[in-house]
């Protein structure tokens, strides 16, 4: 049996249909094609647009997605700062908001912006909240997919198993979708700039390293959530170091932000920050070259294996350190097309992050318009409008 969920399925590219080609693609009746058609567009979802062209006789009706029908909003919190997004179904953004915010403020203060930025970009567009659809929210730390609770994160005192979406579900009634910043930064990517890629992984490094792993299409959390964690994969020059995590050689340990600020400041250096780090790379400071140059080198001994298993076509590296360059890349690079299969990286892209900094909120924003869109949503509001 179609649903009204596969007919929507044709029109979610925005290209304009007739009755008769829905039928055609579909197998349905034109009288069963034209009662699922009524339905979405009783939902909004589906608008007329324009006539067909004519072979005789009344130019028959066109429909395709309605984008500007609801609204989501995307969230990327960060360490020490959060941005949320208002977009259309089709991702556009319609307005954003940016903040520095502590997330070791707890959850309150941070949930407590969420909503009062939601309801500045719902009146900055003129939007009711009716219109909104659904919150995706990005965290920096492990989150347990299913239910939205962040689970022991290492830099968000009192977040621990919090309920996330029911404390934004205060305010707004919406699904409200949680997951970890690397895994919304990959979807932001995959989105807006490698729609044509199934099989991307993005890397994040800058005060801790993690992947985001999509694969056939599908962004791949594992059994609770943590697939993608490099940062406490051990390497061979982390031998004896300890790590934030308890254990010692994990890459994290040698290779993040606050590993490379260290050794440089053993060198004499003025550097606190991961951005310390990034300005000094830029400014051609032999030693933070080195220092940028191996941790690619060492996160590099980590994909390779990562490329072998998975064997991804693109690997996106972002985050701060990501900003220092080409240096980091190149490391990366070296030791990947050395240690991984030639057969895996045959056609294998290592590039920079195009989304920049907008990658975690245009991430965050395509998790919610994917739920909205999904054909159990879908099937659910027809159900209620039928």
């Amino acid at each position: 049996m179609v649903r009204t969920s596969d007919v929507f399925d044709l029109l979610r590219d925005g290209r304009p249909r007739t009755r008769a080609q829905l039928a055609e693609a579909t197998g349905l009746a034109r009288s069963t094609i034209a009662a699922r058609v009524d339905v979405l567009m009783k939902l909004g979802l589906v608008a007329p647009y324009g006539d067909g062209r004519s072979t005789g006789g009344r130019p028959p009706s066109l429909f395709a997605l309605n984008p500007a029908s609801r609204v989501v909003v995307g969230v990327d919190v960060g360490a020490t700062h959060a941005v949320a997004a208002m977009c259309d179904l089709s991702g556009a953004v319609l307005s954003e908001h940016r903040s520095d915010l502590d997330v070791a403020s707890g959850p309150e203060e941070v949930l407590g912006w969420v909503s009062a930025t939601v309801g500045q970009l719902l009146a900055e567009t003129r939007r009711p909240a009716a219109d909104l659809a659904a919150i995706g929210i990005g965290l920096p730390g492990p989150v347990e997919h299913s239910t939205g609770r962040p689970m022991n994160p290492p830099i968000m005192p009192g977040w621990d198993r919090f309920d996330v979406p029911g404390r934004v579900q205060r305010d707004y009634p919406v699904p409200v979708l949680i997951d970890n910043d690397v895994n919304i930064m990959a979807l932001g990517e995959q989105q807006t700039h490698f729609t044509d890629v199934d099989d991307l992984v993005l890397i994040k490094v800058a005060t801790g390293i993690g992947a985001g792993i999509i694969s056939g299409g599908s962004l791949q959390r594992g059994a609770q959530g943590t697939a993608g964690d490099l940062g406490h994969v051990r390497v061979l020059r982390g031998a004896g170091v300890l790590c934030r995590c308890g254990n010692e050689g994990c890459l994290e340990a040698v290779a993040a932000g606050p590993a490379l600020a260290a050794r440089l400041r053993e060198q004499g250096r003025d550097v606190q920050t991961t951005q310390d780090v990034v300005d000094l790379v830029r400014a051609g400071d032999l030693a933070a070259l080195h220092e940028i140059r191996q941790a690619g080198r060492d996160i590099g001994e980590v994909l390779a294996t990562m490329v072998n298993l998975i064997n991804p076509s693109v690997v996106v590296i972002g985050g701060r350190l990501a900003n220092s360059g080409e240096h980091l890349l190149a490391g990366i690079r070296e030791v990947v097309y050395l240690r991984s299969l030639p057969l895996a990286t045959q056609s294998l892209r290592v590039v920079s992050s195009r989304a920049g900094a907008e990658a975690g909120v245009l991430g965050a924003a395509s998790m919610a318009i994917t739920h909205v869109l999904s054909p159990e949503s879908i099937e659910a509001a027809s159900a209620a409008v039928g």
